[in-house]
């Protein structure tokens, strides 16, 4: 493992976090819109 991570490896790994994190929470509000119309 590699003391020294290149910056855009660590930009890449936040950018991948934070829109797992959009699309997660996208996917709960839809499925809590679909249950509330019910």
């Amino acid at each position: 493992m590699q003391a020294h991570v290149p910056l855009w490896r660590r930009l890449t790994w936040m950018a991948a976090i934070w829109i797992a994190s959009v699309a997660a929470l996208g996917v709960v509000s839809g499925v809590i819109k679909l249950w509330l119309r019910n």
